[in-house]
């Protein structure tokens, strides 16, 4: 199909779809969860065989790791289906309900947006999470992913069709665009007949190139140069375990950290402490003078470009810093409004971070990579968004709505 037969298809189906009842919706749901479950084993041989090219086109292996389906994280992806299912429906709630005082009795009436198109690289479980929250939001949804992943989310996209087909419900609530090339996703940007809101999952470079690109009105995400601050109040085993997390656990993520900050009263105790844990991932440390002055030969210098660098991989970048003012500074200079992550024993300076550090999400003693939809209780999530309109943090169901304004009278005229 074409982009324009993709869009009107999709577009069809988004009006079934925005009627659909929660029960037929949960219904879909679980068929979804049901399908994929029994079919994995389809799923993860589509995945293997992009593993196979990617890895013989040399992709690194923090980006393989994202490309990578294994059974525990197909039932991870299942789970939050299942999970999205049992979420409240947000289409149909009504608020502010006023009576006026001509009579007109006027409310809001929570209603989808229409299609959502998604672009996004090389991680197949996006494709299931944002059909999942799409579909319980009530919008059809058309997916570009990348062409590390082409055979992955056509396995994917192929069983969830088919379990919206036998719960009653279009096939083409859920859309695969499977040209991967360059043109599809600029096509994908222009298509404003049909697509209501686009949001690309990636790295800085496909959300910059959308944002400044697309005539569809776009939701910026996933830019996710975050930073860990260890304040001289610090608890500093404390802060080397939630650095070894943040940076660690999962670094090709965008909640990942790739940066931290560190008061220069204790520097050198607090590099102590975190450098052995970073030592067994084999962390690469891009050092300023002063941090590179602790560290010696464990260290190597950092250009201005590391200090703005989203990494995904294991690399960090280390600075030494005079106080918290500097740190929150550095953070409006460098951070792109994702997560940030203070560890220190002081309140006030706690609540001066929070107050005053500009991000969807900011941490007090806590690792960054908590922001993520399931850990905030909304089930799945469609990205984290680092704009301030309409959504910011982790988008979930209520994100992906609007607002339309109902209106009751007797006959009043104006």
């Amino acid at each position: 199909m074409t982009l324009n037969e993709l869009g009107a298809a999709a577009k069809a189906a988004s009006r079934v779809l925005a009627i659909a009842g929660t029960a037929q919706k949960d219904r879909a749901l679980a068929a979804i969860a049901a399908k994929l479950n029994e079919n994995k084993a389809l799923w993860l041989a589509a995945n293997e065989e992009d593993l196979a090219a990617a890895r013989a086109s040399g992709m690194r292996s923090a980006l393989l790791d994202r490309l990578t389906l294994t059974e525990k994280r197909i039932a991870g992806v299942t789970e939050g289906v299942t999970q999205v299912a049992a979420l409240p429906d947000p289409i149909g709630s009504v608020d502010r309900m006023e009576t006026r005082p001509n009579g007109l009795i006027i409310g809001r009436r929570r209603v989808p947006l229409g299609v959502i198109a998604i672009i996004f690289e090389a991680r197949p479980n996006v494709a299931v999470d944002a059909a999942a929250l799409c579909l319980k939001s009530g919008n059809a949804c058309i997916l570009r992913g990348g062409k590390e992943a082409i055979r992955s989310n056509m396995a994917a996209v192929k069983l969830m069709r088919e379990a919206l087909k036998e719960a009653g419900l279009p096939e083409d609530c859920v859309c695969l665009v499977e040209d991967t090339s360059r043109d599809s996703a600029r096509g994908l940007m222009h298509l404003s007949e049909y697509v209501d809101v686009l949001i690309p999952r990636g790295g800085a470079q496909l959300i910059r190139t959308v944002a400044k690109e697309a005539t569809v009105p776009v939701i910026r995400t996933g830019e996710g140069v975050c930073h860990v601050y260890i304040d001289k109040d610090a608890d500093l085993d404390m802060g080397a375990k939630i650095l070894y997390n943040a940076k660690c656990s999962r670094p090709s993520v965008c909640n990942a950290a790739e940066c931290v900050l560190i008061h220069r009263d204790v520097a050198a105790a607090f590099l102590n402490k975190a450098v052995p844990l970073l030592d067994a991932d084999k962390v690469e440390l891009r050092c300023d003078e002063a941090s590179l002055a602790i560290l010696g030969s464990r260290g190597v210098p950092a250009t201005e470009e590391d200090w703005d660098a989203e990494y995904g991989d294991y690399i960090l970048a280390v600075k030494v810093v005079d106080s918290t003012e500097e740190a929150m500074a550095f953070i409006e200079a460098h951070g792109t409004g994702h997560s940030e992550a203070i560890v220190t024993k002081d309140y006030f300076t706690s609540q001066r971070f929070l107050n005053e550090v500009d991000a969807a999400a900011v941490y007090v003693n806590a690792s960054t990579r908590f922001t993520d939809g399931g850990e905030f209780g909304l089930g799945a999530e469609i990205g984290i968004s680092t704009q301030k309109m309409h959504a910011r943090g982790p988008m979930g169901l209520t994100e992906l709505t609007s607002w339309k304004y109902v209106i009751y009278g007797e006959g009043q005229v104006r």
